[in-house]
């Protein structure tokens, strides 16, 4: 009887992972749905002072810790049935390590992805250029699903809500880029 019920048990769990799995995929699949990823964990805040944002040396980026949480996310990410995937980034060097560690092939730097963590005064600015940019993707008939690795800043102006160092968010996006719901996913 024990094994009866373990198997059942064992089922049911293979059956619901499966269902989410699916879901997840299904719906980045749909032009109304994106997943932005908060770029792995990188020690620290914000960045040192007179970093470049063309050398990557004098930027924070990630640690060993950082490299194997985005490696995993990428392999969850397919686990998921998100085999092939647009990726867009910030130009920060630790979210291009990052959408580079995801493992979907070429990354596409994208500038409304760009961090504001030094001049919050640029959020409204940057949230619109955000919502333009997605405005024009939604409108896109058919796409591969898409991915966007940026800052917590970014994300916490689009949603409402600041996520942690490799966590995710799904979000339906409406006609005019703005959010119209979202989820959060924890870094597997």
């Amino acid at each position: 009887m024990r094994f009866a019920v373990w198997c059942v048990s064992a089922l049911l769990m293979v059956f619901h992972a499966g269902a989410s799995a699916s879901s997840l995929a299904e719906k980045l699949q749909s032009s109304d749905y994106v997943l932005l990823m908060r770029h792995a964990y990188a020690p620290g805040v914000g960045d040192p002072p007179g970093y470049s944002l063309d050398r990557c040396e004098t930027q924070r980026i990630l640690d060993a810790q950082g490299k194997r949480q985005a490696q995993r996310t990428g392999q969850w990410l397919r686990k998921q049935g998100i085999h092939h995937a647009m990726v867009l980034s910030s130009v920060w060097c630790r979210c291009q390590q990052t959408a580079d560690l995801l493992a979907y092939g070429p990354v596409t730097i994208e500038p409304s992805l760009a961090s504001f963590f030094d001049t919050p005064d640029r959020a409204e600015a940057q949230n619109q250029a955000l919502q333009r940019m997605l405005a024009n993707l939604v409108s896109l008939p058919k796409r591969r699903p898409l991915i966007l690795v940026t800052h917590h800043v970014n994300i916490l102006q689009y949603v409402g809500e600041n996520i942690g160092s490799g966590d995710m968010v799904l979000a339906r996006v409406g006609a005019q880029g703005q959010v119209l719901e979202y989820s959060r996913i924890p870094s597997p």
